[in-house]
């Protein structure tokens, strides 16, 4: 029995993909709460308490990326050039923010406030990219054969705005629900209430978007149950686990707000992964949607088999290493930190 090399790297790519979405999205909304802390003390605990993990995180995103080109180069081909602005504004919001955590340090005083300033830019403006280049996604890349057909601002739309806006205040309530079990005193109050603000925010933009999804994309609104203006309940059945999954998220997220403790990072996770499993359920098989699947757009098996050996050599370290750098700087993060 052969194994079917083009789904498991599909799978690969998948997991790669969320566990950015999860991991750099906490430290992106510690950015964009940057401005509303009390003061640059309070900033810097902030910093110190992703200083250990941050880098890390972004290693997702490179194996996502890579893994896309080298696995499904008729995709990367397709999906590129149709996003070119928003990817770009991202890697360049990335590298910003990237030299501002290590040169604010360092930085005497006016230096200092323009890298606070240029940490929080770019955190926000990544995240405001990475919504662009989702809701660009979602909408639909226009192919002729297995090329890009459409025009460089296709995926500026209303509804992309929509996700961005969304995907903004997602990563905003995993920053404060990472603040909330990593900090104490003050700050953590602090956070608290910004995580209520931005669950509400997150709350109310996930169901707009559904909704728009909907509204905007019929081949989605099929999958779900709603064609035509008619309601199909044995098409919804099967995945209504995947909304309830999210409830819950939100439920745990309350709960973890009002009592104050990491809860409400696993809850904010639990949304997180509610949407992710929707939108997939929406237009899998198609790795670019509608009109080309997984299968069309991989590399020859000899070339996923190779590649293959060397990730299940490589995942299994950057997975131990990642665990490892979580647990061995699991603490609470207090004024006295340092990071140097």
């Amino acid at each position: 029995m052969s194994l079917d090399l083009p789904l498991i790297w599909a799978g690969i790519i998948a997991t790669a993909v969320l566990l950015y979405v999860l991991l750099d999205g906490f430290d992106l909304g510690i950015g964009i709460l940057f401005p509303f802390a009390a003061d640059p003390r309070e900033r810097d605990v902030m910093m110190e308490s992703i200083a250990p993990v941050w880098d890390g995180n972004e290693t997702w995103l490179v194996l996502g990326g890579g893994g896309l080109f080298a696995a499904f180069p008729f995709a990367y081909a397709a999906l590129m050039p149709a996003l070119y602005l928003p990817i770009i504004l991202m890697l360049l919001a990335l590298i910003l923010r990237g030299v501002a955590f290590e040169f604010r340090h360092h930085g005497r005083v006016r230096g200092k406030a323009f890298w606070t300033a240029a940490f929080a830019g770019g955190s926000l403006a990544a995240a405001l990219a990475q919504g662009l280049v989702l809701g660009g996604f979602i909408q639909g890349v226009k192919l002729q054969g297995q090329a890009f057909a459409g025009g460089p601002f296709d995926w500026l739309t209303p509804y992309s705005l929509l996700v961005a806006v969304g995907v903004v205040a997602g990563y905003t309530l995993l920053g404060a629900g990472w603040l909330i079990w990593r900090t104490e005193g003050a700050l953590q109050v602090r956070a608290r209430r910004w995580g209520w603000i931005a669950a509400a925010a997150t709350a109310a933009l996930l169901a707009a978007v559904s909704l728009a999804t909907l509204v905007v994309h019929p081949r989605i609104a099929a999958r779900w149950g709603f064609e035509g203006g008619a309601f199909d309940f044995a098409a919804l059945l099967p995945l209504t686990p995947i909304p309830l999954l999210g409830l819950i998220g939100l439920a745990v997220t309350v709960w973890g707000l009002r009592r104050g403790h990491g809860r409400a990072l696993i809850g904010a996770y639990l949304v997180f992964l509610s949407g992710y499993v929707g939108l997939a359920v929406g237009f899998f098989p198609n790795i670019v949607p509608y009109d080309m699947d997984f299968r069309e757009a991989a590399n020859a098996d000899n070339a996923l088999g190779l590649m293959l050996g060397g990730v299940a050599i490589l995942l299994p370290a950057i997975v131990g290493y990642t665990v490892w750098v979580y647990w061995l700087f699991r603490g609470k993060v207090g004024a006295h930190a340092g990071y140097h």
